[in-house]
Order: C-alpha cells, then sequence, then structure tokens
C-alpha cells in the first residue's frame, strides 16, 4: 500500500513539474517559445518587431485575430507590428497577393477582417485570382480598377517572393506563429503540445502572455 502511495505521489509531483515548466507565465525556451539559431535583422527602431505568419483559409488564424488584434493596439506603444501570408504550397499566393494588395493600398483596417469573415463565416472560396476579384469588385470603397493592377503587380510579385524567404528564415511549419525581435518564435500550438488538450481560447491566452514576456525580454 505505502509503494502504491509513493508511486502516486511521484507522478503527482512528476505532473507538477511539467506543468511548472510548461506555465506562460514563465515561459521556458524550447518549451513555450523557440529561440532562432539565426536570428534575422529587423528595422522596428526602439521599438519590438512582433510578426505574425497566418493564411487567410487557416480557421485558427481566424480564430487568433480578434485576441491579437486586441493584443496589437494594447501595445502599439511598445512594438512595430507586421504580417507575413504564408506559402506552403503555390495555391496559397493568391492569397498572399490578395494581402499584399491590401496592404499597399491602405485597406487592411478595412478589409483583413472582412476577408476572415468572408472566408470562415460567409464560406465563401477565395482561393484563385478570378474569385478574389469577384470579391472584391463587390467591396464597397475598393477600386477595382486600381486593385487588380496592383494585385497582379511587379512590386506584389517581389513581396510575395520576400514572404518565402521570411517563412523560410524564421522555419514557420504552422500557422498562426508569431516572431519576436527577429529571434524567437511562439504559437498556440506550440502552447499546445506543451499545456496538453486546451480549449482554443486558453491557448491564444497563453501564447499573448509569453509574447509579453519575449517583449519584455527583447526590451532590455
Amino acid at each position: 500500500m505505502r509503494f502504491i502511495q509513493h508511486l502516486l505521489a511521484v507522478a503527482t509531483l512528476s505532473l507538477m513539474a511539467a506543468t511548472a515548466g510548461a506555465s506562460p507565465t514563465a515561459p521556458v525556451n524550447g518549451t513555450d517559445y523557440r529561440t532562432l539559431e539565426k536570428a534575422q535583422q529587423t528595422d522596428s527602431g526602439k521599438k519590438v518587431e512582433v510578426t505574425e505568419f497566418f493564411w487567410y483559409s487557416c480557421s485558427h488564424c481566424n480564430a487568433f485575430e480578434p485576441s491579437l488584434e486586441a493584443w496589437v493596439k494594447k501595445n502599439a506603444d511598445k512594438i512595430v507590428f507586421k504580417r507575413v501570408p504564408v506559402v506552403f504550397r503555390d495555391s496559397f499566393i493568391p492569397q498572399q497577393k490578395l494581402y499584399y494588395t491590401i496592404e499597399t493600398l491602405g485597406l487592411v483596417d478595412t478589409m483583413h477582417a472582412r476577408i476572415f469573415r468572408a472566408i470562415h463565416v460567409e464560406r465563401q472560396t477565395l482561393d484563385t485570382e478570378k474569385q478574389i476579384l469577384d470579391f472584391i469588385a463587390k467591396q464597397p470603397g475598393v477600386d477595382i480598377k486600381k486593385f487588380t493592377e496592383t494585385y497582379n503587380s511587379f512590386g506584389i510579385q517581389t513581396k510575395v517572393s520576400r514572404a518565402a524567404q521570411l517563412q523560410a528564415a524564421y522555419k514557420v511549419d504552422g500557422v498562426p506563429m508569431v516572431a519576436v525581435d527577429g529571434r524567437y518564435v511562439t504559437s498556440p500550438s506550440i502552447i499546445g503540445a506543451a499545456l496538453g488538450n486546451r480549449p482554443e481560447s486558453v491557448l491564444h491566452e497563453a501564447t499573448l502572455q509569453v509574447m509579453d514576456h519575449l517583449i519584455a525580454k527583447s526590451a532590455k
């Protein structure tokens, strides 16, 4: 009986240690976030650069977006926030061009959330250039001619090529993923591997806590 009690005590202590090692309030390198072997150059001045890697058709990116947007607004005085649309296969490129076009035309504030809503709430398919341009043509306040010209411009293609380079440099293996100061990456999936089976909202909150820690760490 004592032997069994001893085993239970050891198991409980092991579980507590594992949980402590995966606490977003005291993040652990290699558990709650990863440090890149080669730091990437940033150009955010005295503020800390934060970059989200995402894909419009990713349901997890859509779920994370409201919490992330609120976090970005709260930390606007500390960070420079950027987004990079990923390309895991060539079929992602039309949506990459979609994001970079609305960014170039200054439409992110009005269109970014609208695109997520169209895909994940209204169940519209925006996977091809034709589908995207048909969707944009129906959006108030958007010049479809100017949008189309920008979408197919050399400047957008250059940004798409740069996105692929950044994705490789940051070793992005899933989205959403967030890079901090060109040195650290974290994500709900990284946090989930440490915390176990938790609701997505819990993983989002934990990810933001880890990001707070990395911001403070980078600012020192």
